[in-house]
């Protein structure tokens, strides 16, 4: 039997606006076709329509829960969950997605995705893999923490992540069971049309199981340099340094979920439901300043690009968020020592 490590893809803080709305584009979808407005569907989540086009919009996992107790409620289908989740594209993902898609084998895809699963807007505490003989299996823990809105989250997650793997290979995914711990719900038949599998319902765990033959199948749109940036990219703005808190965390993950250029101190405080003044009294309360964090992503970031990509340097210098080459050269010399280009050369 291989394991692969638990992972806890939740944070401690549950009312953190940490999330990205990732998903939640295919959900809005469904419920458009069934007659329900985004207004609605957010209602009471303190989450405006408008988020749904903001990437820099982020959310607590209690409003997550929020809007998938309104969908249920809303829906014209009971099934809504997995309609929704069939909805799901590759880009819906974002780098997470990307990162998977290019992978050289579907099993560095899946290894991607569970330990960078805080990024798909995960609602279980714990996700962990394994294979026994020839079945990979996927187990959800900590689920009786999310109650009635159990089956729909499930529902949903499942189907969605069906979808993405099915778009990853561009092949349906061999699926051999599903295991769900509650009872079968009035349309158990579509579970049967949705995942191509036996279901088991009322059983004491939640699992994925599917033949192992599929970690070894080669991705279709596989690219060495483009996963190595998006998966390098994800861990070096996501990585947890020792002692390091969740306030620190949580700007990592608003940086890495920024588009382009990293968010400025005053955005960052905003997504994170601070003022200024308070984010950099908390900063400064542990020793640090967002500069400096701010710096330190930037030159991880950009030693990443430098080595891994043909980007040119001014191409570099708007990534990690400069308004020009030449202010970029004269800081990444100020980290390294050395001028971009003699860099690049020496890797």
């Amino acid at each position: 039997m291989t394991v692969i490590r638990i992972v806890s893809p939740l944070s401690a803080d549950l009312d953190a606006p940490i999330q990205s709305l990732l998903g939640l584009g295919a959900l809005a979808a469904e419920l458009a076709a069934q007659g329900v407005s985004v207004k609605e569907l957010f209602a009471r989540s303190g989450v405006q329509p408008g988020h749904l086009e903001d990437p820099h919009a982020r959310i607590s996992h209690r409003q997550r829960l929020t809007i998938y107790r309104n969908a249920r409620a809303l829906a014209k289908h009971s099934d809504v969950g997995l309609r929704a989740g069939a909805r799901q594209r590759i880009s819906d993902y974002g780098i997470y997605g990307y990162a998977m898609v290019s992978s050289s084998t579907f099993g560095e895809a899946l290894k991607f995705s569970v330990e960078h699963a805080v990024m798909a807007g995960p609602v279980v505490m714990q996700i962990s893999f394994r294979v026994e003989d020839n079945t990979a299996i996927l187990r959800s823990h900590g689920i009786q923490s999310l109650g009635d809105i159990l089956p729909f989250t499930a529902e949903f997650w499942r189907s969605s992540m069906t979808s993405l793997f099915s778009r990853v290979l561009e092949a349906p995914f061999p699926t051999k069971r599903m295991i769900f711990p509650f009872a079968a719900p009035v349309h158990w038949r579509n579970y049967g049309r949705m995942f191509n599998c036996p279901i088991d319902f009322d059983a004491d765990s939640m699992e994925w199981h599917f033949d192992a033959g599929v970690l070894d199948v080669p991705c279709p749109n596989a690219n060495p340099i483009t996963a190595q940036v998006c998966q390098q990219f994800c861990d070096v703005v996501m990585a947890e340094r020792p002692g390091e808190t969740d306030l620190v965390r949580n700007i990592r993950t608003a940086c890495l979920n920024s588009s382009k250029r990293f968010p400025t101190a005053d955005q960052v405080a905003g997504q994170l439901g601070l003022s200024l003044r308070t984010l950099h009294r908390r900063l400064a309360n542990e020793g640090l300043s967002y500069q400096e964090l701010l710096d330190n992503m930037r030159k991880s970031v950009a030693m990443e690009f430098l080595e891994n990509t043909h980007l040119l340097i001014d191409q570099v210098a708007e990534r990690v968020g400069f308004a020009d080459a030449t202010s970029f050269r004269k800081a990444f010399r100020k980290w390294t020592g050395h001028s971009p280009t003699d860099y690049r050369r020496a890797v």
